[in-house]
């Protein structure tokens, strides 16, 4: 499991906070209880990448659901693995992308006031700007 803390401090890494309950059933992961959030499945395509971009009102974890995934934070780059979590803190340069031949999707959740216009662009590969 790979974290990274954001610059401004003000929350902790949430990814220790998961934990897993068995039931006779199997089992569930629970990421969150009675919070504020948004959740989202992303879909990164083969060959693509979000823009490298920071946030000013939200932190960011991800659960890498089915390939690996590549990932920037704050200028430390790595693959993350199916299962592995990611702390994106508030204020981070992150991204995320895929290198490898098939569609990847991560588990998203935004703590925070989540507002598409609080994307902050530093590089994309689209020639997109902060509020597109």
């Amino acid at each position: 499991m790979s974290t990274t803390t954001g610059r401004t401090g003000e929350m902790t890494d949430r990814t220790a906070d998961v934990f897993v309950a068995e039931r006779p059933w199997g089992e569930f992961q629970q990421f969150v209880s009675n919070e504020r959030v948004t959740v989202k499945i992303i879909t990164v395509q083969p060959g693509h990448r979000l823009s490298l971009q920071t946030h000013g009102h939200r932190d960011e974890m991800w659960q890498v659901l089915d390939v690996p995934i590549d990932v920037e934070i704050d200028g430390r780059a790595w693959s993350a693995g199916p299962g592995e979590r990611v702390w994106a803190g508030q204020g981070s340069r992150h991204r995320m992308g895929n290198s490898g031949s098939r569609p990847g999707r991560v588990l998203e959740i935004a703590f925070g006031d989540f507002d598409e216009s609080d994307i902050e662009r530093i590089e994309d590969d689209y020639a997109r700007r902060s509020a597109d």
